[in-house]
């Protein structure tokens, strides 16, 4: 039987038991002329010449790849400017009807990746409107599958590495991967093609088709000065279209600024001759169009991925040049200087996302003829147009497309050592998006890398530092680091507090930013298990907070919230209900009754309601959240694994075993799959899992998760943490009921020593390990020692829960056994007679745990830890 201190539960879940949807056939589509599903491939190159061999081979290595077993990518390599990316264009338009779906996937940076995936989900048939990390995955598993479509093709393109890019390659029998890179290694996980240099005809063929047709011999000449290089062939075929320059003037002109090119820090891997070619056209343009000029500096410290139009549309801050600043402000002249940079080939306009585009090669060549002061002013005039455009609003997964178009930009234009304050919040907001987008491993090294940038410009004890220390360790926080969360924690609260003057002058956002240390301290308190200590600082932030800014203001109901997961923890049910339940209104009235935090507090309070015995009425409450999440949110985002995992527990303490059973495995199983079977959470899921096995009699199954969720707990929190003890207790429940006596008694009576120590005899979580020792005790014929337990403890949980609690209840039912056993049958038949009635009023007739009673067997007390 499920006795009532089932002490809470951490985060994991999902929702509802639901019919079985009929499986998805794989979708196959007649042969057509373009795929089903287009995304994100760029506009074909007009201009594209040659090549005709390597198309081919790559046509019969992709269709070779193509094998029962798995897909082995395609990786082409070469120099910037070799025209890997034009080639891999070039293929997939000529080979589009060979695909029912092709993806192009820009991926410098993981948030790209990421982000383009999560957006190809929406084709697949998969809800996008979910936590990043898990779109992706059900994307790739989706294409694993073939599920809808077999005939795939997704390019990768400007990959940087074989180890970053790995995770998001599908395994399959299904489809193709294409991958360009600049970087050779990749022969562990594809096979390499290698791209060089225009062969000369491919180069003459191309310098005649945009322009007056040469003679072989000064076509010869002007392939052999550019080094054969596509980019730098197209650059110059451009230039000859635009003016009609001869060869031999083209050529002059070459040539002198070739002698004006020798500067320091040019890119080792290219020839001078390319950096040449378009500074060619760059002085043209200097002396015709200076605003395109000028635009084109200002995004050479963009990213060399599309730079979204509208990043020129918005209002400024601040100056840049007189000349681009005109050009800002005025539609027609942007639009001007926009189709001269298009004319002569310096960039990539693509109208059906309204972007531009430029090489890095071409990025690199602006910056080199810009003296340092011109490259320092347009830097920040960068970093200036990419916080004009800031949403603002990090938390809104509307606004993530447009964060996911500035990330590569805010990374290429070093925005984390600027001293803007209007850069510096775009840095912050950057940061909690990639947090809140699902992309973990993004969101470390980004706010590490911006800490530590602040920190150099600032010093580490600045507001602004600070800041972005608490993020970081929020981030380490919930990706279970907690050691290197508490650390840094410690730190940032320590110098919050050593820059905090006496008496009631602080202002008043310092002391905001000062409670969130103190509140992120508390939180490591949790994980260390020192309650005690962490409700006093988590209360400590509430009474400031409600006393500086009112108990409705969203800061002062985020520090209630908190509040209410410590007195959880130290026991107090009752007074964590009535914050709870009043935290939950103030935020329907603030924030509307579906919004997420608002609906996060809603399972805080079924959690209270549920550990003060109102278990029907705790269940049929949560069904309703869950229904509310789903609404709005996948069953794999993690506040509905959470709310879900909480409905698991609430089933099962309701007494309906098996859905609770049903819901818990399919939670175990997404939560494997988002975190890792080692995350904290994952473990909990697990845990409660085990409970759930035990009460439908899968003993073993029980016993194995049970084993390996202590251990894990053991590595991660230590072995006195009221987790570890509570798993160490629901071990020993399965090993009693496996004949195991000795061994759930020699358990349970070291979990019981250690809760005593740390917590004291009267918490929740010790007087549920007595419970379950006095059953040990019975179990060993040990009678007196199993009566004289329960009655001591039987009499603390009158106390501190209430004497029709389930859990003392279920202490009063252990207790007439044991009269019984001890042959004081009067008593004994009193005692029960009394329980059993009580029972049958609080829960009914048909709970697990009355007809338990009735049967006389005795109740165990299992532990769902509750969240930290």
């Amino acid at each position: 039987m499920s006795s009532a201190t089932e002490s809470g539960a951490t985060e994991s879940p999902q929702s509802p038991a639901r019919s079985p949807e009929p499986p998805k056939v794989p979708r196959r589509r007649p042969q057509a002329s373009s795929p089903a599903v287009w995304e994100n491939v760029p506009p074909r190159n007009p201009n594209f010449t040659g090549r005709e061999r390597l198309l081919d081979e790559l046509a019969e290595r992709l269709a070779a790849n193509v094998h029962p077993t798995a897909v082995l990518p395609e990786a082409m390599y070469g120099l910037g400017g070799i025209g890997k990316s034009q080639l891999a264009i070039e293929y997939v338009y000529r080979h589009q009807a060979d695909y029912d779906l092709v993806c192009w996937v820009s991926s410098e940076h993981t948030p790209g990746i990421v982000n383009v995936l999560a957006h190809l989900a929406g084709r697949l048939d998969i809800d996008a409107e979910g936590d990043a990390s898990a779109t992706v995955a059900q994307a790739l598993d989706a294409l694993r599958r073939g599920v809808p479509y077999t005939r795939w093709l997704l390019v990768f393109d400007n990959a940087e590495n074989a180890q970053s890019l790995a995770p998001y390659l599908p395994n399959s029998q299904h489809g193709a991967v294409l991958i360009t890179s600049r970087n050779p290694q990749w022969e562990d996980i594809a096979g390499c093609l290698e791209v060089d240099v225009f062969e000369r005809a491919e180069s003459v063929a191309l310098l005649n088709k945009r322009g007056p047709e040469l003679s072989p011999q000064d076509a010869d000449l002007l392939a052999e000065a550019l080094g054969d290089l596509p980019l730098a062939i197209e650059q110059a075929a451009a230039w000859r279209a635009q003016t009609g320059m001869p060869a031999q003037e083209y050529l002059r002109l070459f040539n002198e600024k070739r002698s004006d090119l020798l500067f320091e820090g040019a890119p080792n891997l290219y020839p001078e001759t390319v950096a040449t070619a378009w500074n060619v056209s760059l002085d043209r343009i200097e002396h015709t169009n200076p605003e395109a000029l000028h635009l084109l500096q200002v995004c050479a410290y963009f990213a060399p991925e599309p730079i979204p139009r509208s990043l020129f549309s918005g209002a400024h801050h601040g100056t840049i040049s007189p000349e681009l600043d005109a050009a800002l402000a005025d539609p027609m002249r942007l639009g001007r200087a926009i189709r001269e940079i298009k004319r002569f080939s310096l960039a990539r306009i693509d109208p059906r996302n309204n972007s531009l585009q430029m090489h890095r090669l071409v990025q690199n060549v602006l910056a080199q003829r810009m003296t340092p002061l011109e490259q320092e002013r347009m830097r920040l005039g960068a970093q200036s147009l990419l916080a004009s455009v800031d949403p603002r609003d990090p938390w809104s997964n509307a606004q993530w497309d447009r964060y996911s178009e500035l990330y590569p930009h805010v990374v290429a234009s070093d925005a984390i050592h600027s001293t803007d304050p209007w850069v510096r919040d775009l840095v912050s907001n950057t940061a909690k998006y990639l947090q809140r987008f699902g992309d973990h491993d993004s969101a470390l090294k980004f706010t590490h890398e911006a800490h530590e940038a602040a920190a150099g410009l600032f010093g580490s004890d600045d507001e602004k530092t600070l800041l972005l220390a608490f993020w970081l360790g929020w981030i380490l926080f919930s990706m279970g680091r907690y050691p290197e969360a508490a650390e840094i924690n410690e730190a940032t609260l320590n110098a919050h507090e050593a820059l905090t003057p006496s008496g009631p002058t602080r202002p008043v956002d310092a002391r905001e930013s000062q409670l969130d240390a103190i509140g992120a301290v508390a939180a490591d308190l949790r994980v260390k298990g020192d309650f005690r200590r962490a409700l006093e600082q988590s209360r400590r932030v509430f009474v400031t907070a409600t006393e500086a800014y009112g108990e409705d203001e969203p800061f002062t109901l985020n520090a209630a919230h908190n509040l209410g997961v410590a007195l959880r923890l130290v026991g107090s049910f009752q007074e964590a209900y009535e914050l709870d339940r009043n935290t939950w209104e103030l935020k329907q009235t603030l924030l509307g009754v579906e919004h997420e935090l608002t609906l996060l507090t809603r399972v805080g309070l079924t959690i209270d309601e549920r550990e003060l015995g109102l278990y029907q009425h705790a269940r049929n409450r949560q069904e309703e959240v869950v229904s509310q999440y789903l609404r709005h949110m996948r069953e794999d985002n993690p506040a509905v694994l959470h709310a879900n995992r909480v409905l698991a527990v609430a089933r099962r303490k309701a007494g309906d075993h098996e859905a609770a059973l049903e819901l818990s495995e399919r939670v175990l199983a997404v939560m494997e799959g988002r975190f890792g079977k080692e995350h904290p959470d994952t473990i909990a899921a697990a845990l409660g899992l085990s409970v759930d096995l035990r009460y439908t009699g899968h003993l073993e199954r029980a016993r194995a998760l049970a084993e390996t969720s202590l251990d894990h707990y053991r590595r991660i929190f230590g072995d006195r943490h009221p987790h570890t003890v509570s798993a160490q207790a629901n071990l020993a429940i399965i090993d009693r009921t496996d004949g195991r006596f000795e061994s759930a008694y020699e358990l349970d009576r070291a979990a019981h020593a250690t809760l005593v120590a740390g917590l004291g005899e009267r918490h929740p979580l010790t007087m549920v390990v007595a419970t379950n020792l006095a059953s040990d005790l019975a179990e060993l014929g040990r009678h007196q020692e199993a009566l004289d337990l329960g009655t001591e403890t039987l009499e603390h949980s009158s106390e501190v829960l209430g004497e029709g609690h389930p859990s003392t209840l279920s202490l009063a039912a252990n207790r007439a056994l044991d009269l019984r056993a001890l042959e004081r049958q009067d008593e004994c038949d009193e005692v029960h007679g009394v329980v059993l009635a009580e029972m049958r009023e609080r829960l009914g007739l048909e709970h697990p745990a009355t007809t338990t009673l009735a049967n006389w067997e005795r109740a165990n007390c299992f532990i769902d830890p509750l969240p930290l």
